[in-house]
């Protein structure tokens, strides 16, 4: 299992900073909050488009698969550091149109192996 960190970089205001925001996702979820943990992010940060996204995704759906954490440049790094996986924001797209892809199918996404 992986952990992706995305080269999205889209400008932000974080309190009084200005900043970028990138895109922390992983293969699981589990392994993504477990990630996010050690990163010292809040659960309360974790963007759920079936829970949290405007408008909520329907479950099942490929928007219901873009789950994941918005990080700051500094948390981009210490992901880096880490262990996370840079990766292109168009990779993190493959990526998460794969992961649901296999939502549709587990048993062939099993026999496919990782990726």
């Amino acid at each position: 299992m992986t952990v992706y960190i995305d080269d999205a970089r889209i400008p932000a205001r974080v309190g009084r900073h200005d900043t970028t925001w990138s895109h922390l996702f992983a293969d699981t979820q589990e392994e993504l909050h477990a990630f996010a943990a050690r990163l010292g992010l809040r659960r309360s940060w974790f963007q759920d488009p079936v829970k949290t996204g405007k408008p909520k995704a329907r479950p099942g759906s490929r928007a219901a698969q873009n789950w994941h954490y918005d990080v700051t440049e500094g948390k981009r790094r210490q992901a880096v550091a880490l262990g996370a996986v840079e990766v292109g924001w168009r990779d993190a797209v493959a990526i998460i149109d794969a992961r649901y892809r296999a939502s549709l199918d587990p048993a062939g996404a099993a026999q496919e192996g990782p990726t």
